[in-house]
């Protein structure tokens, strides 16, 4: 079994998130006592993907994330770097246009879609800034960006606990549900190490992204992102 340290080596992180592919959809949902769907559902309406649209959904994984972008008439491309996720992704959905990719270098012509996303994904890049610029040169000019992330909560009390929650609690439940559990404490480190909202935004600024904002889901948990290419 393989887990990746906190740098973020491309191979590292790609072999363990192929260990946990086939049931990481179920162990999401258990881990996150349900809220996951909750949040696919706000970054649906944070999208707002419609007909004609072409939209990339990065560490798409088995593209879980993609179908309500497809639902919603939009060309949709699962884009990730775990080969071992998209065959699971393939095999439940073979009509997808599943595409292997490294957020940091694109597969992808410049100015390519009106949308692009990144759920739980982008903090397991090594290159975080490099990404951001990666996503606006991939986005059409008037397009947008959304991305969901684990974040700060915002209320101190429920932080601390929050914590303990991810420390404490979460390897032995990942234990219990998941076939590499050493790779959820990996996630669980390496959302401790996440920034902080304002700090992701700028991030996005210095980027490129314009009307960058971010709202923030379950007490700050996760956190949506949004900016626009000018």
């Amino acid at each position: 079994m393989t887990r990746a340290s906190l740098d973020k080596q491309p191979h590292e992180v790609a072999s363990m998130f192929d260990d946990v592919a086939a049931h990481y959809d179920l162990t999401n949902d258990v881990l996150s006592l349900g809220q996951a769907r909750l949040w696919r559902k706000e970054v649906a309406k944070a999208v707002g993907a419609r007909p004609t649209q072409k939209v990339l959904d990065l560490a798409a994984g088995t593209a879980t994330s993609s179908q309500p972008f497809a639902a919603a008439g939009a060309y949709t491309v699962p884009c990730d770097f775990s080969i071992g996720m998209l065959k699971v992704g393939k095999q439940r959905h073979p009509h997808m246009p599943f595409t292997a990719g490294d957020a940091t270098k694109l597969p992808f012509r410049d100015a390519t879609f009106d949308a692009v996303t990144i759920s739980f994904g982008l903090r397991n890049v090594q290159d975080t800034e490099g990404a951001l610029r990666e996503m606006y040169r991939v986005t059409k000019p008037g397009g947008r960006v959304v991305i969901c992330e684990f974040s700060q909560p915002t209320w101190k009390p429920f932080r601390t606990v929050y914590t303990e929650y991810l420390m404490r609690a979460l390897p032995p439940v990942a234990t219990a549900v998941s076939s590499n559990p050493e790779a959820y404490v990996y996630l669980a480190e390496s959302i401790r190490a996440w920034p902080a909202q304002p700090e992701l935004a700028g991030k996005l600024r210095e980027a490129g992204w314009s009307k960058v904002a971010w709202r923030n889901l379950t007490g700050g948990i996760v956190a949506l992102h949004r900016g626009f290419k000018g």
